[in-house]
């Protein structure tokens, strides 16, 4: 048991000096109460903590398939569970365990289920360090670290606490609770037991609370790092939480609020949000990892370099979901060249392969929250409402050229009636365009589970959905290394 909690426990892998920018700094040990931190090092705790959200490979680890740390599984526990990814253009047996999630014979020893947790809880024990620095006021003010700075550095990684842990409840429900940094083995064996989901949100809106309050002004919390959390971003994700707990009237002020900021709206063309040369120059991508080609070491986007060797494919079912002429299926996967465009940030096969590729992982768009409020609006009665914003995405998307440059016909996507119409229908519609504005984006199989037609949907795909299986497994090997104090979700 004297490896118990490597990733939980605040044996915490730190960043180095050498690059010139900070979140690219290479993890190199670590760090342990001997060695005082610098001010530099505070800051570096910060922008290592935003790493586990990239899709770099080897963040963790080096090559460990067998523990789903190679990079972060997203794509395999959201897009591929859900029906709408498979895992390669040519089914083979390569990496057999992301098949297991497609026809959910997963089990609590998967790689996957174990990846998952061991990046969101790297990511939270980075975070928890961080904090316990620039909540240290004798600490900052020895080390000269101006006020301003320090209030914009406390509010970015209260943020990414609570993301992180946002992840974890809607993967994997009742989960271990830390907001500090654990000093030794006694204090990790101490938490070793699982928090309800319901503790677990109280403290993700605390934490976002207290980085609202904390993040300055403005559509970028810093003008020289714009992929660092804002305000905005906070805001964003208070909404998200009100939608994925029902409580529809605080996402409609949530979003209402964000609205009045004036900093984001629909991007004319729908590739703008994920094409590499607009990046940070549109105005609808809300949160982003921002990936980076030849920094050293590697910053790029490694999802890409799987698609080289035919991994990322969409099921029929998710092809067929378009309407026709849609060009957002286009614009998201090339079948005939078998080429994932959303991901590769271009529209050409150019990144395909690269493992230090260029484009952006995408967390929160401008559409996404849109269509939130929109559920909610239709939840509470306001059915105009909802229908207006469904139709002004659909209104974006038959206005978006397609690939190759052409525009759609006349017809394409007409807007939905809005007479005569019900909640259900509403609904209805708010389920589909979700699914086609938002595929491969990481989001489908969480919508599923929250509006509770996951089995209905899946095994309608002919998946071995079971009930079970609205929570992912606890990895067993957690719970070997508690002693048993950390429990199993029920069925597994």
């Amino acid at each position: 048991m004297k490896s118990i909690y490597k990733i939980l426990a605040a044996l915490v892998i730190f960043c180095t000096a050498g690059c010139s920018k900070e979140l690219h700094k290479t993890p190199i040990g670590i760090i342990t109460e001997g060695i005082p931190p610098t001010h530099e090092s505070v800051i570096y705790s910060v922008t290592s903590s935003y790493q586990l959200l990239s899709s770099t490979l080897n963040i963790i680890g080096n090559w460990g398939w067998d523990d789903g740390t190679v990079l972060r599984n997203d794509f395999i526990m959201q897009d591929i569970a859900s029906g709408d990814m498979l895992k390669k253009w040519n089914p083979d047996g390569d990496q057999a365990w992301m098949d297991q999630f497609a026809d959910f014979s997963f089990t609590s020893s998967n790689s996957g289920v174990k990846g998952q947790w061991s990046y969101d809880y790297a990511g939270i024990a980075r975070t928890n360090l961080a904090i316990s620095y620039l909540t240290d006021a004798t600490l900052t003010a020895s080390l000269g670290i101006d006020e301003t700075l320090r209030k914009s550095l406390l509010g970015q990684v209260y943020f990414l606490r609570a993301f992180y842990y946002f992840d974890l409840v809607n993967l994997y429900g009742d989960v271990p609770l830390l907001t500090a940094p654990l000093k030794n083995f006694a204090d990790a064996y101490s938490v070793a037991k699982r928090e309800t989901k319901a503790n677990v949100y109280v403290q993700i809106s605390k934490d976002l609370a207290d980085a609202k309050s904390l993040l300055p002004d403005g559509k970028y919390a810093a003008a020289d790092e714009k992929w660092r959390v804002s305000k905005g971003a906070v805001m964003a994700m208070q909404a998200k939480v009100a939608l994925y707990n029902q409580q529809w009237a605080d996402v409609i002020t949530a979003v209402t609020e964000m609205e009045s900021l004036n900093y984001y709206s629909l991007d004319h063309d729908y590739f703008d949000n994920f094409s590499v040369a607009k990046e940070f120059a549109e105005n609808e991508v809300v949160f982003a990892y921002d990936h980076k080609s030849l920094t050293t070491p590697r910053t790029g986007n490694g999802l890409c370099a799987l698609a080289g060797w035919g991994f990322i494919a969409p099921s029929p079912s998710f092809i067929a979901a378009f309407e026709p002429n849609d060009p957002r299926l286009g614009l998201t996967v090339d079948v005939a060249g078998q080429n994932v465009y959303k991901i590769f940030g271009e529209l050409n096969s150019n990144n395909k392969g690269n493992d230090d590729a260029p484009s952006n992982k995408i967390y929160i768009r401008w559409a996404d929250v849109q269509l939130w409020k929109a559920e909610a609006l239709n939840e509470t009665g306001n059915y105009p409402a909802a229908i207006a914003i469904i139709n002004s995405i659909r209104q974006r998307a038959r206005t978006s050229p397609n690939a190759d440059g052409t525009m759609p016909p006349a017809g394409t996507l007409p807007d939905r009636d809005v007479t005569s119409v019900s909640k259900d229908q509403i609904r209805t519609w708010l389920i589909q365009e979700r699914r086609v504005e938002l595929g491969f984006e990481s989001q489908r199989f969480n919508d599923l589970k929250r509006w509770g037609i996951a089995k209905t949907f899946l095994t309608g795909l002919g998946k071995n959905f079971q009930d079970k299986n609205y929570l992912y497994p606890i990895p067993q090997g957690e719970i070997d290394k508690s002693g048993g104090s950390i429990t199993q979700n029920t069925g597994y």
